[in-house]
């Protein structure tokens, strides 16, 4: 792993789960970690209640859009990090990273919708961006 390790999150739109992770990386760590975020099927525009809940801790999506992956970006990447069970990611020659999986909570599959269903996603990822961290210090 390089000095400043960099770490890529991927959902299928980029502009959800993995946002998220990457907006609440970037906050935790500062500089010492590189922050990348991409999609399989990236949507057009951030979810509005992502970045609504992500302000509440502090965290920002103002400067994001969605991204779509491409195989440079997963051989950057020191850590490559799916979310949810949605997007697909194979490995591709020259990537030193495996690829991790991250099951987070569906609060939708229990009939919680909205912003209070968006919350408990953003804490579900914050605890995994949490261990996440603790790691690579």
């Amino acid at each position: 792993m390089s000095e400043t390790p960099t770490v890529l999150f991927i959902c299928v739109r980029n502009a959800g789960k993995s946002q998220m992770a990457a907006a609440t990386l970037r906050q935790i760590a500062g500089n010492s970690v590189a922050v990348a975020s991409a999609g399989t099927e990236p949507g057009d525009a951030i979810n509005e209640l992502s970045r609504e809940v992500l302000e509440e801790h502090g965290a920002d999506l103002e400067r994001e859009a969605p991204k779509q992956l491409d195989s440079e970006l997963l051989r950057r990447a020191d850590r490559v990090i799916v979310l949810g069970n949605e997007a697909q990611v194979e490995p591709v020659d020259g990537m030193r990273a495996s690829i991790e999986r991250w099951v987070t909570d569906e609060p939708s599959e229990r009939g919680i919708d909205g912003l209070e269903r968006m919350r408990l996603v953003r804490d579900d990822i914050e605890r995994h961006v949490l261990e996440l961290f603790s790691e690579l210090r």
